[in-house]
């Protein structure tokens, strides 16, 4: 009896390791569980910059030049279509069983309509909703509305949606799409990096440590204003950021005239250095600017901070706040300056006795591997579906 062929699975993303970002490492995990699960796998993705480090999978992985931004980022709608353009061609000659969408939403496009052309199914991978994200942004609104339309264009049309967490179904199920076709396979980080055993940084004062996304919605200028409170009974009290963003000079100028010197930038680092200065850390700032309509996120440098045993000051309220207030995983703050200096000054001021909890807590519930391999299962069930009809 022939052994039955492999099923072809192409994923489509602008961001792929070795780059280092969320988005990066959760489609590593699919496409690890892709493989592990036996599926022939091939990753169209962008272009490293100019002395990026080597990265050679077992899997085929094709990468095409991209336009990037000043700080060497895909960020932007010029750079999106930069990839999302050459992707619809690439994606017309390639042959698949069922396309992965990364968003943002403009790839999503891209791969609806050339899985439509080429009659294959596609999913799409729904990290968060991009057109609730906007909500804070400084946008036009007849842009917000046109996100919103391409968007909910896109979800209805997966053969299913993958989403990061319930909050996050929730709002794809608001664009109309099928209850039966939204799967919700969870998030995390690699516990292998983000765990309490590894090196710690060293620094001669104490400090906080922001990783990850600096966005507007995220807010996160008011753990620098909250610095300068607290620094009245902590005057060497310090915040490392590690990471990239929109908000990221708006930060930097906020800190100079409030704090200066007091605020470092490390910009975009490897995870295990992450890791070591969150372990090193009085503990990890996490934020969302509350009523925007992204209260539901629960971001990915929560489980990091937890996993290495670092207490979370989460300011914002939601999901997010709910997930760090019930599990233990540190302190959820209201979004107001004194209650998030407050916070700041009970780390400071208290010995953390719940390290061995947190991290145990993410080893359990938030580990990226098995997120990423029950993705795999999903995308697998609609690659046979499509292979038997």
């Amino acid at each position: 009896m022939a052994q039955a062929k492999p099923l072809r699975v192409i994923v489509t993303t602008r961001l792929f390791v070795p780059e280092v970002g969320a988005a990066a490492f959760r489609l590593r995990a699919l496409v690890d569980g892709l493989v592990e699960q036996g599926a022939e796998v091939t990753v169209l993705t962008t272009r490293l910059p100019a002395g990026g480090p080597i990265f050679k999978p077992s899997y085929k992985l094709s990468r095409w030049p991209v336009l990037r931004d000043p700080g060497g980022y895909v960020r932007g709608y010029v750079q999106y279509l930069s990839f999302d353009i050459p992707v619809f061609f690439r994606l017309l000659l390639a042959r698949a069983d069922v396309i992965v969408s990364e968003p943002p939403p403009t790839t999503g496009v891209a791969v609806a309509v050339s899985a439509a052309l080429r009659r294959r199914p596609f999913v799409y991978y729904a990290a968060d909703v991009w057109s609730e994200a906007m909500s804070a942004m400084d946008v036009p609104n007849a842009v917000k509305k046109a996100m919103g339309m391409v968007e909910g264009s896109v979800l209805r049309r997966a053969a299913t949606v993958l989403a990061v967490s319930d909050p996050v179904a929730v709002q794809v199920a608001k664009f109309k799409v099928p209850a039966q076709r939204i799967k919700v396979v969870g998030n995390g980080v690699d516990t292998s990096v983000f765990g309490p055993q590894g090196s710690r940084a060293t620094a001669s004062n104490p400090y906080f440590v922001y990783t990850g996304t600096m966005s507007e919605w995220q807010g996160a200028g008011i753990f620098i204003e909250a610095l300068r409170e607290i620094r009245s009974t902590h005057p060497n009290a310090q915040i490392r950021f590690f990471g990239q963003g929109t908000d990221e000079e708006n930060l930097k100028g906020l800190a100079e005239r409030l704090v200066p010197g007091a605020v470092h930038f490390g910009g975009v680092v490897p995870p295990t250095e992450a890791a070591a200065w969150i372990r090193g850390a009085a503990g990890a700032l996490v934020s969302i600017k509350p009523g925007q309509g992204y209260d539901f996120a629960k971001p990915t440098k929560i489980y990091a901070a937890a996993g290495c045993g670092t207490p979370v000051i989460f300011a914002g309220q939601g999901d997010g706040a709910a997930l760090v207030a019930e599990q233990r995983l540190g302190i959820a703050a209201p979004y107001t300056v004194a209650d998030v200096a407050e916070a700041m000054n009970a780390l400071l001021q208290t010995p953390d006795a719940d390290s061995g909890h947190r991290s145990n807590w993410v080893l359990d519930n938030a580990s990226l591997q098995a997120s990423g391999r029950l993705a795999a299962t999903e995308v697998l069930r609609v690659a046979a579906v499509s292979t038997s009809t």
